[in-house]
């Protein structure tokens, strides 16, 4: 029988790990930004997020993924719309009640995109 080894613990880039919770890195802690974050530390920050991390997700401010998901538009749609920085929750809202020309246009985009696919999805299934 050979000698196990000890486990090292899975780690990640902080920049990776905030990706994955959804959060803007520049606006977590510095603690969070400077190491890197462990698989575990990961799993326990989405399982209990403590005030920091529940904040970020509630007022931002928000990647760009995350500000195009809440405006159901794409990354591209946001670049088209001249918003290439992130948004706080507050921001997102005010587009959403202001409901600006281009917002409706790039809304209408993703959902003809959208339908396309489950329409392309569904023909691969039946063949």
């Amino acid at each position: 029988m050979g000698t196990s080894k000890a486990k090292t613990p899975q780690t990640m880039k902080s920049a990776t790990a905030a990706k994955k919770l959804g959060i803007l890195l520049s606006a977590a802690p510095a603690d969070f930004q400077e190491g890197p974050v462990s698989r575990d530390e990961l799993n326990a920050l989405q399982a209990d997020p403590p005030s920091w991390l529940a904040n970020l997700r509630r007022e931002g401010p928000h990647p760009r993924q995350v500000v195009a998901a809440r405006l159901r538009v794409s990354i591209s749609g946001l670049a088209r719309a001249g918003i290439t920085g992130p948004l706080t929750t507050a921001e997102i809202e005010n587009l959403k009640a202001e409901r600006p020309d281009w917002l409706e246009r790039e809304q209408a985009v993703r959902a003809e995109v959208r339908r396309e696919e489950l329409r392309l999805k569904q023909q691969r299934a039946k063949t």
